[in-house]
C-alpha cells in the first residue's frame, strides 16, 4: 500500500498562504526576510526614541535606554513582553545590591559577594536571564567611576532602563504589531500540513521503498515544533481574547501526540517491504490512511481560519476506524500461511492509524468545545 492523496484546491491554496508551496518564498524581499526588515526597523526607531527622550529629560546616560531598546526588541509582542520583564526584575534587582553592597569594604570582596548573591538568588527563582542582567546592573553600580553617592548612580541607571523598555514596548506594540498569537496560529497550522506529509512520506515506505524525504520532513516537524513551543511561551505574555489561549495550547498538546504517534508509525512500518497479509486489510486500511491525510490538512485549515465547528467533508475518520476493525475481525484467523512478524506488523500499523485517527478527530473537535465554552 502506498499512499498518494491529491491536494484539493482549497488545500493547495492554504499550503501558499502558510508559505509552504515552494514558490512561496521567492523574490529577495520574501516574508522572512520583510520581517527581519520590520524588526530591524522597529528596534532603530526604539533606540533612536529612547536616546531622543533621554536627551530631552536631560538624562546624563541616556544611551542606556537606547541599549535596554535594543536588547528587548524582539519579533513580536509577547517576545517583547518577555524580554522586558527579565529586563526590570534584573535591573531592579542589580541595582539594589549593587548598591547595598557597595557600602561594604574591600571592593573586590563587596563585588564578588554582590555578584554572587544576586546571580544565585534569581537563578533558584528560575530567572536565568534576569540574573545575568542583574550582574550587568552590579557591575556598572559598583565598578564604573562616576562623582556622586551610588544610590544615585543605581537609581539613575533603573530610570534609563525603564525608559528604553517602555519605549521599545510602545513600538513593538504600535508599529506594525506582530502577534505572538497570530504567528503561533499559522505555525501550528504549518506543523499540521508538516504532519501531514510526514505521514504520507512513512506510508509509501509500507510494502514498498522509504520515501527518501522521509528524514528531511522528520527534522522539519521537530524544529516547527519546538518553534511553536517558543512562540507559546511568548503568547502567553499577551492580552488576548477569551478562547485563544486555550486553543493554543490544546493544539500544541495534540501535536505533540501527533508526532509522537508517527514515530511509533515509522518504527511499525519497518521491514515491510516483501509483506503481503496487510493486503487482506484493503480497502477498509487505505482508505483509512488516505483520509488521515486529509484530516491532517482539513485540521491545519481550521486552524488557519480558527473555526473548528466545519465537518470534514467527504470522509469519516470514525467510520473508517469501525471498517478497519470489522475488516479486522473478518480476517482473524485466516494468516496461518504468513509469518507472525508479518502478521504483528500489520497489527501494528492498523492499531497506530486508528490511535493517531482518533488523536486528529480530538484535535479539532476537543479544541472546538474549548473554544466555543469559553464564549458562552
Amino acid at each position: 500500500m502506498r499512499l498518494k492523496a491529491r491536494k484539493t484546491w482549497s488545500q493547495q491554496q492554504l499550503a501558499v498562504k502558510l508559505r509552504m508551496h515552494p514558490n512561496a518564498g521567492e523574490g529577495f524581499f520574501n516574508f522572512e526576510r520583510r520581517r527581519l526588515l520590520t524588526l530591524a526597523a522597529k528596534t532603530t526607531l526604539a533606540a533612536a526614541l529612547s536616546w531622543w527622550l533621554a536627551t530631552l529629560f536631560g538624562v546624563y546616560d541616556g544611551y542606556w535606554g537606547s541599549i535596554s531598546a535594543i536588547i528587548v526588541s524582539q519579533s513580536n509582542v509577547g517576545a517583547t513582553v518577555t524580554a522586558s520583564r527579565d529586563r526590570i526584575i534584573g535591573t531592579v534587582i542589580g541595582a539594589v545590591v549593587g548598591f547595598a553592597f557597595s557600602l561594604m569594604h574591600p571592593l573586590w570582596l563587596s563585588y564578588v559577594l554582590a555578584m554572587l548573591v544576586a546571580m544565585f538568588a534569581l537563578g533558584l527563582m528560575g530567572l536565568k536571564n534576569s540574573a545575568r542582567l542583574a550582574g550587568v546592573t552590579i557591575t556598572i553600580v559598583m565598578l564604573v567611576h562616576k562623582e556622586g553617592a551610588r544610590w544615585g548612580l543605581a537609581f539613575d541607571r533603573v530610570i534609563e532602563v525603564l525608559l528604553g523598555i517602555v519605549v521599545a514596548l510602545a513600538v513593538t506594540t504600535l508599529v506594525f504589531p506582530d502577534r505572538a498569537r497570530i504567528r503561533l496560529r499559522d505555525g501550528l497550522a504549518q506543523e499540521f500540513m508538516l504532519l501531514g506529509a510526514f505521514f504520507e512520506a512513512i506510508l509509501q515506505g509500507f510494502r514498498g521503498a522509504p520515501a527518501r524525504n522521509l528524514q528531511l520532513l522528520r527534522d522539519d516537524a521537530q524544529a516547527m515544533r519546538q518553534g511553536n513551543d517558543q512562540l507559546l511561551d511568548a503568547s502567553r505574555n499577551e492580552p488576548s481574547s477569551a478562547g485563544w489561549p486555550e486553543g493554543l495550547n490544546m493544539l500544541s498538546q495534540f501535536g505533540r501526540s501527533l508526532f509522537e504517534g508517527l514515530l511509533a508509525l515509522e518504527l511499525a512500518v519497518r521491514d515491510s517491504h516483501e509483506d503481503a497479509y496487510a493486503q487482506r486489510l484493503e480497502p477498509e486500511l487505505g482508505k483509512l490512511a488516505a483520509d488521515i491525510h486529509s484530516g491532517f490538512n482539513h485540521v491545519a485549515n481550521c486552524i488557519h481560519k480558527w473555526r473548528f465547528d466545519a465537518l470534514p467533508h467527504g470522509f469519516s475518520l470514525e467510520q473508517d476506524i469501525a471498517d478497519l476493525e470489522a475488516r479486522t475481525e473478518a480476517v482473524r484467523g485466516t494468516g496461518l500461511r504468513f509469518s507472525q512478524a508479518e502478521i504483528f506488523r500489520a497489527y501494528a500499523v492498523q492499531l497506530h492509524l486508528k490511535q493517531i485517527a482518533q488523536v486528529l478527530r480530538a484535535s479539532r473537535v476537543e479544541t472546538s468545545r474549548a473554544v466555543r465554552q469559553t464564549h458562552e
